[in-house]
């Protein structure tokens, strides 16, 4: 019965929600622990409540980790160069600690799309301005747009992360070459 009432919920809120128009403001603040990285733009928390959130950080895209096969531990998907190197910068950062996230909306996939803040540092952006992930220019929004792709600039211009490899793929196109999801 619990979880009929928790679907209903969900499903309530998530009508709500797609009535509200996407990037101009949070919908709703949360704050909880990382206890998750999947790779370098995707996390998972437990909130204060202790509900899991899957979290997608807003306005990055990061490059793709090499996804392993839970039923065969063999790796099922590639990764791209400097994926891993994303993820683990982002867990150095966030893992264990208590996040405060700003879920701006809902993706295709049901994650929480966020700006994710510790302390006063917002994260997203600094995964950019320091090379790790790019700005995800076909999502990004007023009034973020101008701040992600100025620190991606500075990243660029510095030659850090991923603007040192030197053929490099955009994450969005390395999925779309190997119709790999985004969604995992």
């Amino acid at each position: 019965m619990k979880r009929i009432y928790l679907a209903a919920a969900a499903i309530l809120i998530l009508l709500h929600l797609i009535t509200i128009p996407v990037g101009h403001s949070a919908i709703r603040t949360v704050t909880g622990t990382v206890i998750k990285v999947s790779d370098g733009d995707s996390i998972h928390i437990s909130t204060q409540e202790q509900t899991k959130l899957k979290v997608r950080l807003y306005g990055i895209d990061a490059p793709e980790t090499p996804k392993i096969s839970n039923r065969t531990g063999r790796v099922n998907k590639p990764g791209q160069p400097h994926g891993d190197e994303s993820w683990k910068a982002l867990q150095d950062k966030i893992m264990g600690k208590q996040v405060k996230v700003d879920i701006i909306e809902f993706d295709k996939y049901r994650r929480a799309v966020c700006m994710v803040w510790l302390d006063d540092r917002n994260i997203n952006i600094e995964m950019v301005r320091e090379g790790y992930a790019e700005a995800f220019i076909e999502y990004l929004k007023p009034p973020y747009r101008t701040q992600f792709l100025e620190s991606e600039q500075e990243a660029r211009k510095a030659n850090q992360g991923i603007w040192l490899i030197p053929d490099y793929e955009r994450p969005r196109n390395f999925r779309k070459r190997l119709k790999v999801s985004g969604g995992d």
